[in-house]
This record gives C-alpha cells, sequence and structure tokens, in this order.
C-alpha cells in the first residue's frame, strides 16, 4: 500500500549527500528528480524521498515519527546503519535483537529524522 515517503530537509546538499551513502548499502539510487528535491529507489517497493517543504517553512521532525526501511540480512542492517553513522547520522541504537527475530537499528539523519534498518528472521 504504501507508495513513498518523503524527509523534510533544511539543507538538500547535506542531505543528499547523507542519503545517496546511506542508502547505497539498500540498493537505493535516484528514481525521481523534483522541483524541491529527489526520490530513491531500489526498484523492490516504496521509494524514499528528500525535499524541501512545500509552504517553504523549515523542515522538522514528528515526535514519534519514523521510517523503517527493510534489509534482507544483518549484515546489510549493520552496514546501512555504520555508513549513516559516517554520513553523519546519530545513533539512536545500534543493530540488535529488539524482539523475537526482528534485527533493526535506528539513527537521526542530519535534519533529525528518525530512520530504522531492520530485517526479520535468522
Amino acid at each position: 500500500m504504501l507508495g513513498y515517503v518523503t524527509l523534510g530537509t533544511n539543507d538538500f546538499e547535506k542531505s543528499k549527500a547523507f542519503y545517496d551513502k546511506t542508502l547505497a548499502g539498500l540498493g537505493g539510487k535516484l528514481a525521481m528528480k523534483t522541483a524541491r528535491g529527489q526520490l530513491y529507489g531500489n526498484g523492490n517497493g516504496p521509494l524514499v524521498g528528500i525535499t524541501a517543504p512545500f509552504d517553504g517553512k523549515p523542515a522538522g521532525h514528528g515526535n514519534g515519527t519514523m521510517v523503517a526501511l527493510a534489509a534482507p540480512s544483518r549484515a546489510v542492517v549493520e552496514q546501512v546503519y555504520n555508513d549513516a553513522i559516517a554520513a553523519g547520522a546519530t545513533g539512536e541504537g545500534g543493530p540488535g535483537i529488539r524482539t523475537g527475530t526482528f534485527y533493526g537499528a535506528y539513527f537521526r539523519d542530519p535534519d533529525g529524522n528518525k530512520i530504522c534498518v531492520f530485517t526479520t528472521g535468522a
């Protein structure tokens, strides 16, 4: 049902550099450019976009709002998390089992948007 999600940014070039590096481990690459941003995809589902807000006001993040990105393995969860930290993310919980077989890692991008990268199963 989900088609895409957008994350607001106040510094497009910084955000672009961050997501270029962070999403590479998931096969994410430029899928579409818009007048205020761009979207990434890997050909296997919804797109992730970065954009300046339409109303021209500063971008912000919501308390409790989070985007979760599915990874094919624990190794990819770890790679994406480490790439995000190296690209300037703030850690919100390193890779590990959260419940049952849910293996995830959490970080905030340079604009403060909370992201989870996860996999399920062994």
